[in-house]
């Protein structure tokens, strides 16, 4: 760090009247490159020097016109347990966001900052030497960016987010406009431009690579350049916008690391690919616990708010006692190399490795031939973005709901199935375009209704390069990790369409980068049922 960028503003303690809480609170603008960074330290009332956990958020607008003071005493009560426990806790709005300075760009500027921020902690007298990461989605993603993580940086618990950029922003080269859209436009300058002219309806603007220019009023590198990179192996995945900073950095941290993900997580898929990419040496000092909720971890939100699965109430405290055992201090509340998870309809929190079973169930999907027509300009839409967009899970939307939407049933289950792993599928079909896509929803016919289990969405030119139209093709769909028990007497639904808003931009039946599409055409396309099947993984 050069010294021109090591100004920083004196610290100003605040009295605390609240006899409740123990500690001592103060605010610092540290000021680098170009901005001032507020940021908050509560520390322990006793002298000395302390472990200090570090958070950065950009999820603090409420707090820009709040005085500091009111800010700063929130955080002493907020974080009393961490105090309690003997750890300092130095918080830290994002560039752009809260009452600090600069333009929110997302994910730029985070490595340099994070890194300014740690080096400043170093400079301080309360520093013991220890640093602990903590945070939940981009709060987690701000300290994935900073890897190589440094000597001093003892262990974490980064939840709700991996370290491959490409699954927040696409699935099997369809961009996540339910996820990395509508979040982006929020994100992007937020207090300098806090209007933009955005509904969910501009991601059908054509070419998309206008997008930027129409709803933000200015071309942003930073957008359009993920718009022309929908397929994973490009090189553009290593580069600092496609998050190259972060990609791997838990591999081989070798610092035990709690992650958590749900299982209508947004981040789903990418945190159990990220657990099983680990490391041996890494692997054997972490763990991974998955609740049953949604990315906001609120079960009195969901359809379900199933009993016993609030990791806070089941682990009481589990990021204090995470952080204690890193540092040699207590036992880790969770198994160590191992995945704790919540066994959904059955009310049980299990651990394993989360190996996919041996045994597996196949559903052929029926006898005829279904054919249904397809126009971009009419998208079907379904509720909740289940564990690959925003929106988590929903009570479903009645069976054929539109002529482009096949509903399909499996038979009554005879027994209670254990289905944990990834579900499959794959169809048969075909098409008057020269691409297109099909787009699949799972739910479990519960007697309050269908609920939501995984959904998943591919095109043909992933499958043929050059595909003949009215030509017969199979393509395959995979579904995200899940745990969860059929009653005797349910069944599953399988809806069938060509298109999920809001979560997934249309497909516009052409072939080529969808982002420079200019123009859509209608498709007629078919599945042949006694050809296309589902298989459930079954544990016995």
């Amino acid at each position: 760090m050069s010294n021109e960028n090591l100004y920083i503003t004196e610290g100003m303690p605040i009295e605390n009247n609240r006899k409740q809480n123990e500690g001592i609170v103060y605010f610092e603008y540290l000021h680098f490159n170009g901005a001032d960074l507020f940021t908050v330290v509560c520390l322990p009332k006793k002298e000395g020097k302390f472990p200090t956990v570090i958070y950065r958020s950009p999820y603090v607008d409420a707090d820009q016109d709040r005085k500091e003071e009111a800010i700063a005493n929130r955080h002493l009560t907020t974080h009393q347990e961490w105090i309690k426990s003997g750890y300092a806790v130095v918080y830290q709005h994002c560039r752009g966001r809260g009452k600090s300075g600069g333009d929110c760009i997302p994910y730029i500027n985070e490595r340099e900052d994070g890194l300014f921020l740690q080096e400043w902690i170093r400079r301080q007298p309360f520093y013991n030497g220890e640093l602990f990461l903590c945070g939940g989605s981009y709060m987690a993603a701000v300290h994935f960016v900073t890897a190589p993580f440094a000597e001093d940086i003892k262990g974490a618990v980064l939840r709700l987010k991996d370290t491959e950029r490409y699954t927040g922003y696409y699935r099997n080269g369809f961009y996540k406009m339910g996820l990395h859209g509508r979040w982006y436009v929020d994100m992007y300058k937020n207090k300098t431009m806090p209007r933009k002219n955005y509904t969910h309806e501009s991601f059908h603007i054509l070419p998309l690579s206008d997008f930027s220019r129409q709803v933000f009023g200015e071309s942003v590198a930073n957008f359009d350049e993920i718009l022309k990179h929908p397929d994973p192996k490009d090189d553009f995945w290593n580069t600092r916008d496609g998050g190259g900073e972060s990609r791997g950095a838990a591999d081989h941290a070798n610092i035990p690391i709690l992650f958590e993900t749900a299982f209508y997580d947004i981040f789903t898929d990418g945190i159990f690919k990220m657990w099983r990419g680990l490391g041996s040496e890494t692997k054997a000092k972490s763990a991974l616990a998955v609740h049953p909720f949604g990315h906001g971890c609120r079960g009195e939100v969901e359809p379900i708010n199933f009993e016993n699965g609030s990791l806070n109430k089941e682990f009481a405290n589990y990021q204090i006692r995470w952080m204690d055992y890193a540092r040699g201090k207590g036992e880790p509340p969770f198994e160590l190399g191992k995945i704790t998870y919540y066994k959904l309809f059955d009310s049980k929190w299990c651990c394993d490795d989360f190996e996919q079973p041996r045994d597996s169930l196949k559903f052929v999907l029926g006898e005829e031939t279904v054919s249904y027509r397809y126009d971009p300009h009419d998208p079907a839409s379904f509720k909740g973005g289940l564990s690959a967009n925003f929106g988590g899970n929903y009570w479903q939307d009645p069976p054929n709901l539109r002529q482009d939407i096949i509903t399909l049933y499996t038979p009554e289950f005879r027994e209670d199935t254990f289905v944990k792993g990834k579900m499959r599928a794959q169809l048969k079909v075909k098409s008057d375009c020269e691409d297109t896509c099909f787009y699949m929803r799972i739910m479990l016919c519960k007697k309050e209704g269908d609920y939501g289990l995984r959904d998943d969405i591919n095109q043909i030119s992933n499958f043929c390069e050059e595909y003949v139209s009215n030509s017969e093709i199979l393509m395959d769909f995979s579904f995200d990790d899940h745990a969860f028990v059929i009653q005797k007497g349910e069944r599953l639904r399988i809806d069938i369409s060509s298109s999920a808003f809001p979560h997934y931009v249309r497909h516009t039946n052409r072939k080529g980068l969808f982002s420079a599409q200019t123009e859509t055409k209608v498709a007629h396309n078919t599945v042949i049922l006694k050809d296309s099947y589902l298989e459930i993984p079954v544990e016995k």
